[in-house]
């Protein structure tokens, strides 16, 4: 799905973006956007080869070439339609996020089965029936889901999802999907950050004992 571009490389451009969002100088040596953005220098200059930046040797890239070239490949020049499947806590607080709409993103519905939510909006965004997923995919032009149900009918909203021509998930669902070929997810699980995060307080406590 990412081109000829490695997927190690496509999950660190967002946050070269954002560390070069945050830059006030005309022109960032990869030494200083490594050390910005945590990761080494060669790493680096190897990631953004895939995009053929106009650096110079021993002075480096243009800040603002860099961001319009990064934010073009991860399609942040063009607005990306979103649909949010699954109206509890967590998919209502997605599409109250205001964020999204300055990366490009627009929230254009939400869907849920649960009769006392379809119908009525967040943020001014209607919830829908998931009966109707398939006409407004299509009405609305989405290109992107995330699923925020519980682990039970989170195979079946991807389903529905593949099957109304969206190929981009978002799974914030503890559950692995099958999917399609051509149908790209990322899975985001909030419970396995919390263990690794745990991993390493145990792994500091134990070097501090």
């Amino acid at each position: 799905m990412a081109g000829s571009i490695p997927r190690a490389t496509v999950a660190r451009l967002p946050l070269y973006l954002l560390c070069l969002e945050g830059m006030s100088q005309a022109i960032v040596s990869s030494d200083q956007l490594a050390s910005t953005a945590g990761v080494n220098s060669a790493k680096v200059r190897k990631d953004l080869s895939y995009l053929s930046p106009k650096g110079t040797r021993g002075v480096g890239y243009d800040v603002k070439e860099l961001k319009q070239l990064i934010a073009l490949k991860l399609g942040r020049m063009a607005s990306s339609v979103v649909a949010i499947v699954g109206a509890g806590n967590l998919g209502q607080a997605l599409a109250g996020f205001e964020g999204f709409s300055e990366h490009g993103f627009t929230v254009a519905a939400l869907f849920d089965t649960d009769p006392a939510k379809v119908g009525n909006t967040v943020g001014g965004t209607r919830i829908y029936h998931l009966d109707e997923l398939g006409s407004v995919v299509a009405g609305e032009a989405i290109t992107i889901g995330m699923i925020t149900t519980p682990e039970g009918p989170a195979q079946e909203v991807a389903d529905k999802l593949a099957a109304a021509g969206v190929r981009s998930i978002l799974n914030f669902a503890p559950a692995i999907l099958k999917v399609p070929e051509g149908v790209e997810v990322r899975r985001v699980d909030l419970s396995t950050e919390l263990q690794i995060l745990s991993y390493y307080l145990n792994i500091e406590k134990d070097a501090a004992g």
